[in-house]
């Protein structure tokens, strides 16, 4: 099993930094900056190219090698950040998103997207049915430390670390994870697709992919599960920020402390699905766990709301609030391992010519539900207020338990 997991983690590691360089860091600048909390949601914009990924998932069922396209992928994704070191300093220090800039994350959402594609469908082909919890422990986990590393690692090295060099180490990543992907054993006996093949249908592929069986509950439940975290996970540490906690402090605990937790989170889920435990009876309790650290957490910020309510220094509050971002990321970790989980165990029902579809179409669903209330979570608490924001935020979280009860029998 290490011979797959080793060469599964380092790719996945490598493909979690575009996300950390724009969830971690992007969103704490431009606040600290100035900017409103619809547009630093509406940052989020540059994760576009993630919902298109059915457009070429078929192209990776039926096109060339996992491989090849794994190598050539992670290649461009070095090109593009040696390209964002060639900016001047200059330009990428500007208030806001300068447009040149905006274009290369773009770029660089886009290789990651595709090499996605090829990894996910490289783990639902490569682990075997008992080899899933820790597959996807891994996945989640390594994900994660490319995260934390791009976000909190970066945001306490922009002081000292220059723009050139931030992303000429970034480039010497990818090429050396694209080197990795040619001399791994694991990879080097993957099949090519080819014309055995049974072809798409391209215009019922749709109709195909959800009437494969558990598919169709198994997207509304990963459209849906993370809306409420998310929307409180985007707006929790600029409220934080807003009420006295400093940029850099929010950056270590936002950026590491919380990702640290999301990691021991999904760790703990990995142990306890490798222990047999089911996931669809994992996630029924882990869910009101969740449910419950939300409601903590929104009965928080409704004393913090209150007129002359500070975090100060030393304070049991401050402390308070801390912890409770620390704690939601850790729930949020074991739920998105386990969920993982579930996602690989229903594409492995699929023909193995529709899985790298199959599994594109879940795993967009899923970041749609996740970019959708983070884009708008912004804007609703600029129209709404942070209160009630936070209320319909918990409403969202309990959905997800109720669902549970109609899980079709093909994902026991």
């Amino acid at each position: 099993m290490r011979r797959k997991l080793l060469p599964l983690g380092g790719l996945y590691l490598v493909q979690g930094l575009p996300y950390g360089l724009q969830s971690g860091l992007l969103p704490v600048l431009l606040r600290a900056r100035g900017l409103s909390l619809t547009r630093v949601g509406l940052a989020k914009v540059l994760y576009l190219p993630w919902l298109f990924k059915l457009v070429w998932a078929p192209l990776v069922d039926t096109r060339g090698s996992l491989r090849a396209w794994l190598m050539l992928s992670t290649a461009a994704l070095g090109l593009v950040c040696g390209l964002l070191a060639a900016l001047p300093p200059a330009e990428a220090g500007r208030a806001g998103l300068p447009v040149t800039v905006a274009g290369l994350l773009l770029l660089l959402n886009l290789g990651a997207a595709v090499q996605d594609v090829a990894l996910d469908t490289l783990a639902v082909q490569l682990l075997e049915p008992a080899e899933l919890g820790p597959g996807n422990t891994v996945q989640v986990v390594a994900y994660k430390l490319g995260s934390v590393l791009a976000g909190g690692g970066l945001l306490a090295l922009v002081p000292t670390l220059s723009w050139p060099l931030l992303f000429l180490l970034l480039a010497a990543t990818y090429w050396l994870a694209a080197a990795l992907v040619w001399a791994a054993p694991a990879l080097q006996q993957l099949p090519a697709s080819g014309p055995s093949e049974p072809p798409l249908r391209s215009l019922h592929l749709l109709r195909d992919l959800l009437a494969m069986p558990g598919t169709l509950w198994t997207a509304g439940f990963v459209l849906t599960y993370k809306l409420g975290e998310q929307g409180a996970s985007s707006l929790f540490p600029l409220f934080l920020l807003d009420h006295g906690i400093s940029t850099p402090e929010l950056g270590l605990w936002n950026g590491v402390g919380a990702v640290v937790c999301s990691i021991v989170g999904s760790s703990l889920g990995g142990v306890l699905l490798a222990r047999h435990r089911q996931p669809l009876h994992l996630l029924r309790s882990v869910l009101w766990f969740r449910l419950g650290g939300l409601a903590c957490q929104t009965t928080l910020l409704f004393h913090l709301d209150t007129p002359g309510v500070r975090l100060g220094p030393s304070t049991v509050l401050r402390g308070a609030a801390l912890l409770s971002l620390c704690l939601q990321h850790l729930l949020g970790g074991l739920v998105t391992t386990t969920t993982f989980t579930l996602m690989m165990q229903c594409s492995q029902l699929a023909p193995r010519a529709l899985q790298a579809t199959h599994y594109g179409l879940l795993a967009t669903l899923e970041l749609l539900g996740k970019l959708f209330l983070g884009a708008l979570a912004g804007a609703l608490a600029d129209s709404l207020g942070l209160p009630l924001c936070f209320a319909l935020f918990l409403a969202l979280s309990g959905m997800p338990v109720l669902y549970l009860s109609l899980a079709p029998g093909s994902l026991a």
